[in-house]
């Protein structure tokens, strides 16, 4: 670990998903993902974009690396692409997507940023979706632990930061509930099996990278959004808890204590499977540190609040009837160009829940960022409201550390530049780059510079005093 004086250097970073940001999805023997397919669907993405060529990173990572350097960044977290690994996601491996990622390792190292990996967001392959019932299938999960000790065994030695999944609520609920991501399925009781089979892939990637003595340490990136109780009563209060527990305890709960919430058994019953003895010992303590991304956050009620009610399908992800309440928002909050609330507090209250709830775990802000409406180029240059998001949200975050006593270490910024937002196509830019869909040039936006100038500012975040 890096020090500053005697302090441990806080980890700041920028990540990106390889889907959204390295096109080249036919190059080099790559098969194709559950994402390559959707995106053929007429009517699934907006305005019938694709992730053919997205950014094309995976022919300019390293212009790409040299703006990491000059924004000042200690890290980039960024994904695999399995398919591009093991194009048919069970069967050989591909040496050309192996190599490419070496390049980019390589190149990272060389250029003094720490390379921290997710083996997974969200582009299975194809193949696996139509041969095996993809993640409604266990023999899924053995497919990604062999793919996992592929990943351990070709970069074990240069990358000691590893996360399993990247939200893998998104690919239960979003993919197999609402049906509004890949592979687009639409059920009440999917997204459970999906959720179960991801966390044994996770359990057994863990178990291989353990067994394997690789230096570094393992953990899983979820998302969620803070529920904050709209009054200040034992019903909403409990409806607050029941929310935080559907959304990161899900998939949190299991890898820590063994199992799931107990307000998910009782609730779902015979819908939620159930864990054998060994398969707990499996998940129990699987994780070395804890990833969130959080983006926003929404009041939640027992009963339906007067006035300012959120889309109910949107927060829950249309699993409302098992989870309850009913959420709304405040008129005074500002809202990004996706619709969600600019809430900066919420991330320091969610940074404690997580603490108090999973105490002795390292954590990190593995996303976070703002969408902003940059019609042209001249707009993206002055993205005030991506600087004051920025600005707001890392001193939150140093409230959790300083104030609080969180044990925060590493904040990873949503994302290196704008690219192809899944549903949503090249809609929505996140990025602190423009980059530019017909060119692929990348420009600075003045978030880039104000980013700079937070890390510059805090490379130690030091915690209270004991």
């Amino acid at each position: 670990m890096q020090t500053v004086g005697d302090q441990p250097k806080f980890v700041w970073g920028v990540a990106t998903a390889s889907h959204q940001v390295e096109g080249a999805w036919r190059a080099d023997g790559k098969g194709l993902s559950i994402w390559d397919g959707f995106a053929c669907i007429p009517g699934k993405i907006l305005n019938g974009d694709t992730g053919e060529r997205a950014c094309d990173q995976y022919h300019r990572f390293e212009e790409d690396v040299r703006l990491m350097q000059e924004l000042g960044v200690g890290a980039y977290r960024f994904s695999i692409a399995w398919p591009r690994i093991v194009p048919d996601g069970k069967g050989a491996v591909n040496p050309e997507g192996i190599a490419y990622y070496n390049r980019l390792i390589d190149c990272l190292q060389a250029h003094g940023i720490e390379p921290w990996v997710t083996l997974y967001h969200w582009d299975l392959p194809l193949a696996l979706q139509l041969e095996d019932d993809g993640w409604l299938s266990r023999r899924t999960a053995t497919a990604f632990a062999r793919y996992a000790q592929v990943c351990f065994d070709a970069f074990g030695d240069r990358v000691t930061h590893w996360m399993t999944f990247n939200e893998p609520w998104c690919t239960a609920v979003l993919g197999h509930g609402s049906g509004c991501f890949a592979p687009g399925r639409v059920s009440s009781d999917e997204p459970y099996q999906v959720g179960h089979h991801q966390l044994l892939a996770h359990g057994l990637a863990v178990q291989a990278f353990r067994a394997g003595g690789y230096d570094g340490a393992i953990g899983i990136a979820n998302n969620c959004d803070w529920r904050e109780p709209l009054t200040d009563t034992p019903d909403a209060r409990q409806a607050a808890q029941t929310s935080l527990e559907f959304f990161f305890g899900w998939f949190t709960d299991p890898v820590v204590f063994g199992d799931y919430p107990t307000i998910m058994r009782d609730r779902l019953g015979a819908r939620l499977p159930r864990f054998s003895p060994a398969e707990r010992d499996l998940l129990k303590g699987s994780v070395d540190f804890l990833g969130l991304n959080h983006y926003t956050t929404q009041y939640v009620s027992a009963e339906p609040p007067p006035a300012n009610a959120v889309d109910q399908m949107t927060g829950n992800g249309g699993l409302t009837q098992d989870v309850g309440g009913y959420l709304s928002s405040d008129p005074a909050w500002e809202t990004t160009s996706m619709g969600w609330f600019v809430v900066p507090w919420g991330l320091r209250k969610m940074l404690g829940w997580i603490q108090r709830r999973y105490p002795g775990l390292p954590l990190y802000v593995t996303e976070n960022g703002c969408a902003v409406h940059e019609p042209d180029a001249a707009t993206a240059a002055s993205d005030t409201l991506r600087c004051r998001y920025l600005e707001h949200y890392t001193q939150a975050m140093r409230q959790a550390i300083q104030e609080d006593g969180t044990d925060v270490r590493g904040y990873f910024c949503w994302t290196l530049m704008d690219n192809f937002e899944w549903a949503r196509g090249f809609s929505q830019r996140f990025g602190l780059v423009r980059c530019d869909f017909d060119t692929l040039e990348r420009t600075p936006k003045q978030s880039f510079f104000h980013y700079r100038d937070i890390i510059h500012a805090h490379p130690v975040i030091v915690p209270p005093p004991e």
